[in-house]
C-alpha cells in the first residue's frame, strides 16, 4: 500500500509540511490572525470552531481557503464561554457552556447527543459555504476515548474527510489504536503530529526544521494583539507570537526555504483520500 506522501505524488524521502492556523472563530482577534496567516503568511490551512462566538463572522470572510472543522465539545477559558448549537443538556457544565475539561465531558456526555452535536457543527459549516477539508477535535476530546472516537471516525467516513490524529506514543496513552482504525477505514491522517497547544516559538521552529520524511502537521493558534484578546486569554501573548512566526518576514520562512521543505494542505490530503475510494 502506498504511503501518504506517495499518494500525494512525492518520493518517500521527501518532507511535506502542513501549517495549520487553528481556532478560527474563537474571537475577532483570532479571525484576523488566522486569515492574515492564510493570505499573507505561511499558513496552508485552518480549522473552524463552529460553536465559538465569532465563527459566523469567520464564515463571512471565507474565500475558499483550505479549512477544516475542529469539532468542539469543550470551552476551556475561565471567563469566555461557548455552548452546544443543539439541544444537548449532557454537554453542558454548571456554568452554562461546554465543560472546561475533557475528563468532565467524558464523565457525563451522552453519546447520542455528542453525535448529533458534532454532525450539526459539520453541517452548519457546510451551510455557511465552507468546503470542509478535514476534521479535528478540540482538546483531543473525540480522539482519546474509543466510544467518542467512533463518533469522529463515522463522520469522517460519511463525509469522506481525513482526520488530524496524534502520532508518536499517543495511541499507547489513549489505550487503543485510533490511527490503525482510521487507516483500516480508508481515512487518511498525517504521518507526524504531536499535540501541544500554544507551543513556544522555539519548539515550533525546531519542529519545522527537524522534520522526518513524510507528511508533518504543525499547528499554530495565531491572533492579533487587541484589548479583546488580552481580556479573554491569559496566554494572549503566545497567540500573537504564533501570528508573527507565520509571517513571511519571520525566521521560519527562511528555515523552510533553506530546508527544501514542501508545503501542502489538508485539501490535497482530502483529494488523495477520495481518489483511493
Amino acid at each position: 500500500m502506498a504511503t501518504l506522501i506517495e499518494t500525494l505524488g512525492h518520493k518517500t524521502q521527501n518532507r511535506l509540511l502542513v501549517l495549520t492556523a487553528d481556532q478560527l472563530g474563537m474571537c475577532h482577534a483570532a479571525n484576523l490572525g488566522v486569515y492574515q496567516s492564510l493570505s499573507t503568511g505561511l499558513a496552508t490551512g485552518a480549522s473552524l470552531m463552529v460553536p465559538a462566538p465569532w465563527s459566523r463572522q469567520a464564515a463571512r470572510h471565507y474565500q475558499g481557503e483550505p479549512i477544516g472543522v475542529q469539532l468542539t465539545l469543550n470551552a476551556e477559558l475561565d471567563s469566555y464561554r461557548w455552548r452546544p448549537i443543539t439541544f444537548a443538556p449532557s454537554l453542558l457544565d454548571g456554568d452554562g457552556g461546554f465543560p472546561r475539561t475533557v475528563n468532565d465531558l467524558w464523565d457525563h456526555a451522552d453519546l447520542d447527543e455528542t453525535r448529533s452535536e458534532c454532525r450539526a457543527q459539520l453541517e452548519r459549516a457546510i451551510l455557511w459555504g465552507f468546503d470542509i477539508c478535514h476534521l479535528s477535535t478540540h482538546l483531543g476530546a473525540l480522539q482519546n476515548r474509543p466510544e467518542f472516537f467512533d463518533v469522529l471516525l463515522d463522520l469522517a467516513i460519511e463525509y469522506r474527510l481525513p482526520i488530524r490524529l496524534e502520532s508518536g506514543d499517543a495511541e499507547k496513552r489513549a489505550g487503543f489504536p485510533f490511527r490503525e482504525l482510521a487507516a483500516e477505514s480508508g481515512v487518511l491522517t498525517v504521518d507526524h503530529y504531536r499535540l501541544r497547544p500554544l507551543a513556544d516559538l522555539q519548539t515550533l521552529e525546531t519542529q519545522a526544521i527537524d522534520l522526518l520524511p513524510g507528511v508533518t502537521e504543525i499547528v499554530f493558534e495565531p491572533a492579533i494583539d487587541t484589548p479583546e484578546l488580552r481580556a479573554i486569554c491569559e496566554n494572549w501573548d503566545r497567540r500573537v507570537e504564533h501570528h508573527d512566526l507565520l509571517s513571511n518576514q519571520s525566521k521560519l520562512y527562511n528555515h523552510l526555504r533553506q530546508g527544501k521543505i514542501t508545503l501542502t494542505n489538508w485539501r490535497e490530503i482530502r483529494e488523495a483520500q477520495r481518489s483511493l475510494t
